[in-house]
């Protein structure tokens, strides 16, 4: 959302950032000087037991709720705001039809694990009731052969009102230098995210690898609401949270980047030609179909959380993808930004 509110910013909108507490924090560091509304979206959860595929299937009911209730407040806001434009990162009940609206996603599948695949069509139809209810579906991607989601959003029928608008990176067109890097060594990078319990698996099962190497290695907290603050023991950096220039640098001098396969740290990665050792989430369908799919290309390399071992070679690999992602993506943005503010005047 950074990339596509810096955009509408330069053409003169006046944006309001609607979100929960947690990501205001962040929307205040990166984008100051702005409106915020305090409107947080639903937050499925995590099971330690359950796959995430059946905690949703689980939630519906919830989740059909909260759709609700989120479409009743936007009508409210509305009017309050004199807003005539809403985007929204895949926020099933935010949008109306007396405004312009945007449902953002990378994923109009919902991939289940192989013995229930053939229930996926029901997530498909789903999905495709909710995108025709807005003005225009976002997908973060490239429509071709050459693209990061795969059959997530490729392969399927989708509504007319779909456009892909390439990768989004809140890294694009941030400039930096070596004084915007607050680690001066060389170093590996572990980017942490995702809900808990599994990021506070990860952290600890990495911590016990990473200890006793002789590379410095710098963890990100992916912790909006912290500070910028650093604390290390021994060779181990930590961050809550890093500003963007700070965190570009670290970043692109790193030796050796992991994360989870999360779609938006995928994402800034590429356009900053930059690979990495991908984690998927256990039981996030989605994030283990991305490490999976990008590995079998090349472009990244994976491994499974359960498989970390104190032995286990972390080393991600140069990146192989073509140049055409990062420089279709931009003119694809441009493109449907246009179309978007032509159809918002009309």
């Amino acid at each position: 959302m950074i990339p596509l509110a810096a955009k509408l910013m330069e053409t003169g909108n006046n944006i309001i950032i609607g979100a929960g507490e947690e990501h205001l924090s962040f929307f205040r560091k990166e984008l100051p000087g702005l409106a915020y509304i305090n409107f947080p979206g639903y937050k499925p959860g995590y099971s330690r037991f359950l796959p995430q595929y059946l905690k949703l299937l689980f939630s519906v009911p919830v989740l059909l709720y909260h759709i609700f209730r989120e479409h009743r407040q936007l009508k409210k806001l509305i009017g309050k705001h004199d807003i005539d434009m809403v985007i929204s990162d895949n926020r099933f009940g935010l949008w109306n039809r007396k405004i312009t609206s945007v449902y953002i996603t990378h994923m109009p599948l919902i991939p289940f694990p192989g013995a229930f695949s053939f229930l996926e069509f029901i997530g498909i139809l789903l999905h495709r009731a909710v995108i025709k209810r807005y003005t225009f579906c976002f997908i973060p991607d490239l429509p071709g052969e050459v693209n990061v989601s795969g059959r997530l959003s490729h392969g399927i029928r989708l509504p007319g009102n779909v456009r892909y608008i390439g990768l989004l990176s809140r890294f694009s067109g941030i400039d930096t230098t070596a004084s915007d890097n607050p680690v001066n060594v060389a170093h590996n990078t572990v980017i942490l995210s995702g809900p808990e319990p599994q990021k506070g698996i990860l952290k600890q099962k990495l911590t016990n690898i990473l200890k006793d190497k002789k590379t410095v290695t710098v963890f990100l907290g992916g912790m909006p609401a912290g500070k910028d603050d650093m604390s290390r023991t021994g060779n181990i950096i930590w961050y809550d949270h890093l500003h963007s220039p700070a965190m570009k640098e670290v970043i692109i001098t790193s030796e050796t980047i992991v994360t989870r396969s999360g779609y938006t740290i995928i994402m800034e990665l590429i356009s900053l030609g930059c690979s990495a050792r991908l984690i998927p989430t256990p039981g996030q369908t989605e994030q283990e179909y991305l490490a999976r799919s990008l590995s079998e290309k090349g472009w990244f390399t994976t491994i499974s959380q359960n498989k970390l071992t104190e032995e286990t070679d972390l080393a991600s690999m140069k990146p192989l993808w073509p140049d055409e992602l990062n420089l279709q993506s931009k003119i694809l943005l441009e493109r449907a930004l246009k179309e978007l503010l032509v159809k918002e005047q009309e």
